[in-house]
C-alpha cells in the first residue's frame, strides 16, 4: 500500500468532490513510469557510413564492429543510473541487427563474425546479466526490402516482430517510428497498424508500445528532451494516425487535460547532435550539467527520459560519452539524495486548521491516509521542521495509480518566524514534479491543491539544496 494524502478542493461547504471515472495506467504502464531514465542506442550501417538515415543500398559488409561488447554498454548504463536499453534493431535502411529469416539485409550477410553474429542476442543476454530492461526499436519503413510498398510487406514486418519476441524476450518496450517513405520500388507502404498492435498484444501483453499516439507511450513532440511544464499523461487519439497524421507537437508535449486514454510522454534526445555515432561529434557530447538540465525538464515534469548514446564503429561506447554519463549520475546522487525535510512533521491543512498526519517526507510509501472531509476552501498539507533549512529544490510526487488529478497547485514557503518567504504556482504534478528556485531558508512547506478533476493523492514531498548552477533557468 502506498502512503497517500488525498487533497480535495471544494466549492461550497459540505460539498464532497465527486469521484468520476478517469483513465488509469495499467500495471505495465505503472512499471514504465518507475523506470524514469534509460538509454537509446542507435547502431547499424549508419555507424560506419557516417549517415543519419541510410539509403538502404549499403553493402552488408560495411557493418563490422570488431570489438562489439554489449556488456560494456550495460556496465556504463548501470554506472549512469539508467534502468534499461532500447536498441535500433532495424532502422529505416532495413538492416537487421539479428539474422532475420525475412530479409537478406542482416548481420548474417555481413563480415562481422563471419555472418554468425547476432547483436540482439548479445544485448538481450547482457541486459539480463546486469539487471537492465531490454527494449527494441523497429522501424516499419524499410528502404531495402523488395516487398516494401506491397501488402506482402505487412506480413514481413509481423514475422520480424514475432522473431524478436520469440527469440530475444522479454521485450519491455517496443519503439515504433512513424516514418513512412519510399522503398526501393518507389512506393510507400500502407501499414496495418491494427494488426501490428494485435500481434504485440498476443505475443507479449506486458510490453509497452511507443509511437506518437501510443497505444501505451507517446512521443513528447520534440527531440530536444523536454516535456511541457503542463504535462498530462492523458491523450485523445481518435481521428489521428502515426506519423504525418499525429496530433500537433504542442498537444503531444502537454497531453490532453480530459484525454480519453492513459498515454504518458517519453522524452527522446541524443547525448550528441546526431543519433548515430560520428567521430566529428566526439567534442560535442553533452556535459553532465546539460544532462541534469534535461532530467529536470523531462523526469522533473512527470515524463520519462530516453537518452540516446550511440556506440562507435568498434561497437563500444566512447570515453567521451561514458564520462558524461557517469558525471550525470554523480550530479543526481550528490544533489538529490539528502532530503532536508525527511524528519519534518506532516499536518493536514483543513480550512486553516492543522491536524497531525502520517509523514509524507520519510521515503516510506507503504501506507494510505485518505482525507475525505468536505470543506469550503482548498485543502492542503503542511510539512514543518523545528529549524530553518536552506533549500532551492522541492520534489512533489503524485500517486498516479488511480489517475492524474492535479491541474493547479500552490506552494507557500515560510521561515521559523512564520514569515512567507516564497510563493510558487504550478499546474500538473504527475509521477514527479521537480521545482527549482533561488535558495531560501525555510522551516515550513505548505502545498495546496487549487484545481483538480478528482481527489489528488500526494505520496511524497522532498526538499533539497542543489548546486546553484543546476537550477532550471
Amino acid at each position: 500500500m502506498k502512503k497517500v494524502l488525498i487533497l480535495i478542493t471544494c466549492l461550497s461547504p459540505f460539498f464532497l468532490l465527486a469521484q468520476k471515472e478517469v483513465p488509469r495506467p495499467t500495471k505495465a504502464q505503472l512499471a514504465w513510469h518507475d523506470m524514469e531514465f534509460y538509454l537509446f542506442m542507435h547502431f547499424g550501417p549508419n555507424t560506419f557510413t557516417d549517415l543519419e538515415w541510410g539509403k538502404g543500398n549499403e553493402k552488408e559488409e560495411v557493418f563490422n564492429p570488431t570489438d562489439l561488447d554489449c556488456e560494456q554498454w550495460c556496465r556504463i548504463a548501470k554506472a549512469s543510473g539508467a534502468k534499461g536499453i532500447i536498441i535500433t534493431a532495424k532502422h529505416h535502411d532495413g538492416f537487421c541487427l539479428w539474422p532475420s529469416k525475412f530479409s537478406r539485409h542482416t548481420v548474417r550477410e555481413s563480415k562481422w563474425k563471419d555472418g554468425k553474429g547476432d547483436v540482439l542476442k548479445e544485448l538481450s543476454a547482457a541486459c539480463k546479466k546486469y539487471g537492465l530492461k531490454f527494449g527494441v526499436y523497429i522501424s516499419p519503413w524499410d528502404r531495402n526490402h523488395p516487398d516494401y510498398g506491397t501488402s506482402t510487406y505487412n506480413n514481413v514486418f509481423v514475422n520480424m516482430m514475432k522473431e524478436i519476441f520469440t527469440n530475444y524476450g522479454p521485450i519491455w518496450e517496443l519503439w515504433w517510428d512513424g516514418a513512412n517513405g519510399e522503398g526501393p520500388n518507389g512506393k510507400r507502404q500502407v501499414y496495418d497498424w491494427h494488426r501490428f498492435e494485435k500481434t504485440v498484444h498476443e505475443l507479449s501483453p506486458n510490453t509497452v508500445v511507443f509511437s506518437d499516439i501510443g497505444p501505451d507511450i507517446r512521443w513528447v513532440g520534440n527531440e530536444q528532451g523536454f516535456a511541457g511544464k503542463t504535462n498530462w499523461n492523458l491523450l485523445d487519439t481518435a481521428g489521428f494516425t502515426r506519423g504525418a497524421g499525429a496530433p500537433s507537437q504542442d498537444t503531444l508535449n502537454s497531453g490532453n487535460v480530459n484525454g480519453k486514454s492513459w498515454i504518458p510522454a517519453e522524452c527522446d534526445v541524443s547525448i550528441r547532435p546526431g543519433w548515430f555515432y560520428h567521430k566529428a561529434e566526439d567534442s560535442k557530447v553533452k556535459t553532465p550539467e546539460q544532462l541534469f538540465s534535461l532530467y529536470l525538464k523531462s523526469v522533473g515534469r512527470g515524463a520519462n527520459l530516453l537518452l540516446n548514446v550511440p556506440p562507435d564503429g568498434r561497437g563500444l561506447i566512447t570515453d567521451y560519452d561514458s564520462a558524461a554519463l557517469v558525471g550525470f549520475n554523480k550530479l543526481r546522487s550528490e544533489n538529490l539524495i539528502n532530503n532536508l525535510f525527511k524528519k519534518a512533521t506532516t499536518y493536514h491543512l483543513f480550512h486553516g486548521i492543522l491536524k497531525k498526519a502520517p509523514a509524507l517526507s520519510d521515503g516510506n510509501y507503504k501506507t494510505v491516509e485518505p482525507v475525505t472531509e468536505a470543506v469550503q476552501e482548498s485543502v492542503g498539507v503542511e510539512l514543518k521542521m523545528k529549524q530553518n533549512k536552506k533549500v532551492n529544490c522541492i520534489v512533489l510526487n503524485e500517486d498516479i495509480s488511480n489517475g492524474q488529478h492535479c491541474s493547479k497547485f500552490k506552494l507557500l514557503l515560510f521561515n521559523s518566524k512564520d514569515e512567507l518567504v516564497k510563493e510558487i504556482y504550478g499546474t500538473t504534478i504527475g509521477k514527479k514534479r521537480i521545482i527549482t528556485f533561488p535558495a531560501v531558508s525555510i522551516n515550513t512547506i505548505e502545498l495546496t491543491i487549487e484545481q483538480q478533476n478528482n481527489s489528488t493523492g500526494i505520496s511524497e514531498i522532498e526538499a533539497y539544496l542543489i548546486d546553484e548552477k543546476l537550477i532550471e533557468k
